[in-house]
């Protein structure tokens, strides 16, 4: 008689007793490189990164994307402008949340408000993957003070005809710009083709600020690197280009956290890694499985990141000096107040004129 499988599991998350049902249904099916995870190995996993996740997500509002029924070929991912599918983002508490699990009001562009989770333990971060949740999209701010970023994101996003490779090359040139202004970058895989890149500031300025220095910072490398980087929102403008995503650090835009798994084959990791080693490292590197070994090893790369928090005038002041303005919001956010005409450039050109 083939034994039973347990109906649960019992994980020591941080001190508490985390409860895991069906701990052995398998979250990632196998792929040529990879066996397969379940979601037990998902639960520890975070556990077992504990210091970094929680540096990641510590009192910051957390939208869940949760993927209860694994990652699976057929699975579809409910996104803003088309729901119904068996993945979801969760914006706001589930019900049943544990008493340990506390919340913080945030507004979304629209002016409504949701409480969302905002992790204190890694109970809270165990519990959340309990429920399916594979990806922690953590906002810019602490729950203290949700109107004022304590962190500039920078994403730089490779388009069709580029990849990871290119994007290591613009980091680079990245890096240069970052310490001509006096910061200090800390950067990560996306868990795809992009990387991060971090920058703790304080937490003086609102999301509408630290977006216009986003935009500076990317149109500085575009300047200086044209036929590598864009800032074009328009992906038709775009090109065989390193995007710098600059409307990442508008209100209600999140970027998978530092450790978060992402949901494609092989269990990927947005993973954390040293300047010196960016050029050496490959994102599928870093997995559900190979991750805790390399975190017992070498600790969580970005350990210094809130041992300063740097001034946002040195890039609003190249805002300014740019005499640009702003550009497109993304279209489901409400006009902006300096936003150009958001209208797509091929669609402007095809209508009649008066």
């Amino acid at each position: 008689m083939t034994p039973s499988k347990p109906d649960a599991q019992i994980v020591d998350a941080g001190g508490r007793d985390l409860r895991v049902s069906n701990p052995d249904r398998v979250i990632f099916p196998s792929t040529v490189r990879t066996r397969e995870v379940t979601k037990l190995e998902i639960v520890e996993y975070y556990v077992a990164v504990e210091d970094g996740i929680m540096r990641a997500l510590e009192r910051r509002p957390t939208t869940l994307e949760r993927w209860p029924k694994g990652v699976h070929p057929g699975i579809v991912l409910s996104t803003r402008e088309k729901g119904g599918g068996d993945a979801f983002f969760q914006k706001r508490i589930p019900r049943g949340a544990p008493e340990y699990v506390q919340t913080a009001r945030i507004q979304f562009p629209s002016g409504r408000e949701a409480d969302e989770i905002c992790p204190t333990e890694v109970a809270v971060v165990g519990w959340a993957a309990q429920m399916g949740t594979i990806t922690f999209h953590p906002w810019p701010v602490r729950r203290e003070d949700v109107d004022h970023p304590d962190e500039l994101r920078l994403d730089l996003d490779p388009q069709p005809g580029t990849d990871f490779a290119d994007a290591v090359e613009v980091a680079g040139q990245a890096r240069r710009l970052l310490d001509e202004l006096g910061y200090v970058g800390f950067p990560k895989t996306s868990g795809g083709r992009g990387i991060h890149i971090y920058v703790r500031i304080e937490p003086l300025w609102t999301f509408t600020d630290v977006r216009h220095a986003a935009i500076a910072f990317g149109r500085e490398l575009e300047r200086r690197l044209p036929d590598r980087v864009t800032t074009k929102w328009w992906k038709e403008e775009r090109g065989e280009r390193i995007f710098i995503d600059y409307n990442q650090n508008a209100r209600d835009r999140t970027i998978a956290s530092a450790y978060s798994v992402r949901p494609k084959p092989g269990a990927p990791v947005s993973a954390p890694v040293a300047w010196d080693e960016l050029g050496s490292v490959a994102p599928e590197d870093f997995t559900v499985a190979s991750m805790p070994a390399r975190f017992a090893d070498v600790g969580d790369r970005h350990a210094a990141i809130n041992d300063i928090a740097h001034s946002l005038q040195p890039l609003l002041d190249m805002y300014e000096q740019d005499g640009r303005g702003d550009m497109p919001y993304p279209p489901d956010y409400p006009k902006m107040p300096g936003e150009p005409k958001r209208v797509q450039p091929s669609r402007d050109r095809d209508r009649p004129k008066s």
